[in-house]
């Protein structure tokens, strides 16, 4: 399966920089793709509870919790291969610049779509990103794991991006994942390649 930045949506691509840095710090980076797998799961079950009365959206998100759980169960056995104990979560610039664009103004639906969507852009960047890996680790058990773990997150973003078309008109959606897309662009462009992290 091929995932082309055009389908992801993505307006930047990554700095070709981080996948050579990240390769020669592969312990770092299964530290904090632990961390992105367990925070992708509590997103979830965020949503879930501050928006229960959105029936389609809990039975959506309750398999994913379990999918999202399932990979840092997995990611947790790579880095016991490698005798590399898990750590204290780092900071994650990012996804923190990310959330500064959820419009949280008393408006309870853009409040709601933002959320959504941003979690869509999370998975995207993570699917480019383990795609990327995917193809340039000489290791190849992980190789094939990045390749697998890339499939799901790209189903996952289509998967927030048609939660969002569920409950909010189609055009809103669209106008609001395209400024998104641009805020998300300009937040890579505005950070130094670290290869330490997933993002």
């Amino acid at each position: 399966m091929q995932v082309p930045l055009t389908t992801l949506g993505l307006e930047l691509p990554t700095d070709p920089r981080w996948t050579n840095i990240a390769a020669m710090q592969i312990g770092d980076i299964l530290i904090d793709h632990a961390y992105c797998e367990q925070k992708a799961a509590s997103s979830c079950i965020t949503l879930i509870v501050h928006y229960p009365e959105k029936a389609k959206m809990v039975e959506v998100l309750t398999p994913i919790v379990a999918e999202e759980w399932g990979h840092f169960q997995r990611v947790l056995k790579e880095l016991k291969k490698r005798n590399i104990p898990l750590g204290r979560q780092r900071k994650d610039v990012y996804v923190g610049e990310l959330l500064k664009l959820v419009r949280n103004k008393g408006d309870y639906e853009a409040a709601f779509l933002d959320k959504l969507l941003i979690c869509g852009l999370i998975e995207a960047r993570s699917c480019e990103r383990f795609k990327l890996l995917s193809e340039s680790l000489e290791d190849e058990g992980l190789k094939k794991f990045y390749r697998e773990l890339m499939i799901s997150e790209a189903g996952h973003y289509r998967t927030f991006i048609e939660l969002a078309e569920h409950y909010i008109p189609v055009a809103e959606v669209r106008k609001r994942w395209k400024e998104l897309l641009h805020a998300e662009a300009a937040i890579i462009k505005s950070m130094t390649p670290r290869g330490d992290r997933i993002h």
